[in-house]
């Protein structure tokens, strides 16, 4: 087990370890000296490091995107962390633990792959069905599904968040379409199932988080949008099943619709109650990661007191603690653990806030951009 992670450092602090380095540029000073700006990280976060007095030589030394052993010093720079770096080494694979260095989803991926598919292949529109499976019966693109982030830095943003931000915000779906008549479950499953597919194709994630340069260029939204017409060619080969044009528009609406607004990188605003669904659905589990990553179980150093920072894809900062922990049991008995089982006599009850919730690790904050 590491010693220190990224986002434990103080300032003032030296650390030397593997780390992964990615996106360098090699810049000159106002004094027209050298030097190098990259990102650092590990499974914690990334910080802005620099290499001051460099050269090109050491420059084309450094990889794209890495793992490189380095000694640097933590310091504060207009209020975020930066780590300027002293001295680096390579490093080659089985000399760290890369679980170290890449987050990773806590959850199960073969159990979570199982269960997406099942769900997809419970749809009950042929013709749905048939293009749904296309797309399942890619292994290249199953594959990536399960390793790939669900965004850079802002929510599910570790490996295997893709499919764990699809599968929670079906299962989500499948939950609450009962409740409202009419809304096509097929739609709403399909489109969620869609919505973020092209993920794999626009992040690069080898072993640090970032965007393709087709992904720079194009963006998810509209390339998963394309995939539709062309998996529905292949579907209609494979299967022999006629695709309708009108439900291949209507699944590109919810894909180019699910961020909501244009502000957000919606091209258009939903305008059908799947596209509404799809959109609020995904959404809230991008939204609940976040909050509880940035609110609840294994906290960052510093992140004392009742508040987080504000938070610039909230609008606001955060309330932390939980103060309705659990007293009682599943079968409604006091708790053995519960403050009430054994108040002393003659003294009201009082219950002491425990804030845990081991279901999510802290995830690194970005800027407001929509996934």
């Amino acid at each position: 087990m590491r010693r220190l992670y990224l986002r434990d450092c103080q300032a003032g602090e030296v650390v030397e370890d593997v780390f992964v380095i990615s996106q360098k540029q090699l810049s000159t000073t106002a004094t027209n000296k050298l030097f190098i700006k990259a990102f650092v990280g590990d499974r914690t976060t990334q910080v802005t490091a620099r290499i001051w007095n460099a050269s090109r030589d050491l420059f084309n030394t450094l990889p794209e995107s890495g793992f490189v052993r380095l000694r640097g010093r933590i310091e504060n720079y207009q209020g975020n962390t930066q780590m300027i770096i002293e001295d680096l080494w390579p490093v080659a694979l089985g000399d760290f633990d890369i679980a170290d260095l890449v987050p990773q989803t806590s959850r199960d991926i073969p159990q979570m792959r199982t269960k997406l598919v099942a769900i997809c292949q419970s749809l009950r529109n042929r013709a749905l069905l048939a293009l749904i499976q296309a797309y399942l019966d890619d292994q290249k693109l199953m594959d990536r599904i399960c390793r790939a982030p669900a965004a850079q830095s802002f929510h599910h943003a570790f490996m295997g968040g893709l499919l764990e931000h699809t599968l929670n915000s079906m299962e989500v779906a499948d939950t609450i379409v009962k409740f409202y008549p009419g809304l096509s479950r097929d739609l709403v499953i399909a489109g969620i199932f869609l919505h973020d597919i092209a993920k794999t194709w626009e992040l690069s994630y080898e072993c640090s988080f970032g965007y393709t340069d087709g992904g720079q260029l194009v963006g998810h939204i509209v390339k998963s949008a394309i995939w539709v017409e062309q998996k529905a060619i292949e579907a209609e080969a494979n299967s022999g099943v006629k695709i309708p044009q009108q439900l291949i528009d209507v699944l590109q609406h919810i894909i180019i619709s699910h961020h909501g607004i244009p502000e957000f990188g919606a091209v258009k605003l939903p305008a059908t109650p799947e596209a509404i669904a799809v959109h609020f659905i995904e959404n809230l589990d991008a939204k609940l990661m976040m909050s509880l990553a940035a609110t609840r179980g294994d906290l960052p150093a510093g992140s004392e007191g009742n508040w987080t920072e504000y938070m610039k894809a909230m609008g606001t900062r955060l309330f932390r603690p939980d103060v309705a922990p659990a007293d009682l049991d599943s079968a409604g008995q006091t708790s053995p653990a519960s403050p009430a089982a054994s108040p002393e006599p003659g003294k009201p009850t009082t219950l002491k806030v425990a804030i845990s919730n081991p279901l999510f690790e802290a995830a690194g904050q970005g800027p407001q951009k929509r996934k």
